[in-house]
């Protein structure tokens, strides 16, 4: 028996902030509930069978404390409501609507959007060395750059520092024009990126000449000593093992180190083994140590990225074809 709902939004912010770009968060919403969904002005409109037309009221109603003050609402929050109704999580929910991180330039509240990049953000805040491993799209470096600028801003630490390994160190580099530094450049690019959402480029560029931030590739952190420092490894996938072990070892006091990457997407010879895998296995049960995996599911970037995500995971598990 078909039943009809509706629930009164209290302004067109929230209206806009609830119904996402092109109405894509009332699609979700329709498809995650079951039920068919119309916004008209204020008014949201429900409805379909009893179980469906309840379960979409749950979702948009567990999403009310982000809508209700104009929160733009993303695809991973409507499905991490849904996730935290259907396993009895609403308290933990609310603590993941509630808490933040920092404010971008433009504003935006940095938060997580996922149970798992809670658990991520609070290992960030507590231990001195942090894994995480997971897709493109996750924020595993997104959210360690945020923690580690407003950590600097606080004056929790002197310095912020930001390496990845440049794999293609050797011959193709060789063919881009000027200095080491500007032929590295482009690999440290999304380090620039996450910086620039926190800080404008003009101070980032003053921190960098002042030693406060510094972006540089891995081979720059052979011999030294990293006190008091937050320090961020991206796309560690890429180190070889002794690399791994050389940057873990410049770890110095009152300093903290995040360790990023996907071992699924490594650039290395395919006879080298990933300094990332390594070190998680071999480092498994030291004391102090947090590990964190982030999944297809906390991907919070284009919907399209998820997807990608998810039939490339099920390729490589169905492994090659004969």
């Amino acid at each position: 028996m078909q039943q009809t709902a509706h629930i009164d939004l209290p302004s067109s912010e929230s209206a806009i902030a609830l119904s996402g770009h092109q109405n894509e968060n009332i699609k979700l919403l329709s498809q995650q509930s079951g039920a068919q969904i119309v916004l008209r002005g204020r008014d949201l409109l429900f409805s379909g069978t009893a179980s469906t037309v309840s379960q979409a009221k749950q979702i948009v109603m567990a999403l009310e404390p982000l809508w209700s003050q104009g929160t733009v609402i993303s695809r991973a929050d409507i499905l991490t409501a849904r996730q935290a109704i259907n396993t009895d999580q609403l308290d933990e929910l609310r603590a993941i609507q509630s808490e933040s991180v920092t404010r971008t330039r433009r504003g935006e509240v940095v938060r997580a959007k996922t149970f798992r990049q809670r658990k991520y953000i609070q290992a960030l805040q507590k231990n001195d060395l942090i894994f995480c491993s997971g897709p493109a799209g996750t924020g595993k470096t997104f959210l360690a750059a945020m923690v580690g600028v407003q950590a600097l801003i606080n004056d929790e630490y002197e310095r912020l520092i930001l390496t990845r390994p440049a794999v293609e160190a050797g011959e193709r580099l060789g063919f881009l024009p000027g200095d080491l530094q500007q032929k590295v450049n482009p690999y440290l690019r999304p380090l620039y990126d996450a910086l620039h959402e926190l800080i404008d480029p003009e101070k980032t560029a003053s921190l960098m000449e002042r030693g406060i931030i510094e972006v540089a590739p891995l081979a720059y952190m052979r011999g030294r000593t990293l006190n008091n420092a937050f320090v961020i490894l991206d796309e560690a996938q890429n180190t070889t093992p002794a690399q791994m072990k050389m940057v873990l070892t410049r770890l110095g006091f009152k300093s903290r180190m995040v360790v990023t990457g996907d071992t699924t997407q490594t650039d290395l010879p395919t006879n080298q083994s990933s300094g990332l895998s390594v070190a998680q296995r071999i480092l498994a049960g030291v004391e102090g140590i947090a590990f964190c995996q982030l999944t297809q599911a906390d991907v919070v970037r284009h919907p399209l990225v998820q997807r990608i995500v998810a039939a490339y995971e099920k390729h490589e598990s169905a492994g090659p074809k004969r």
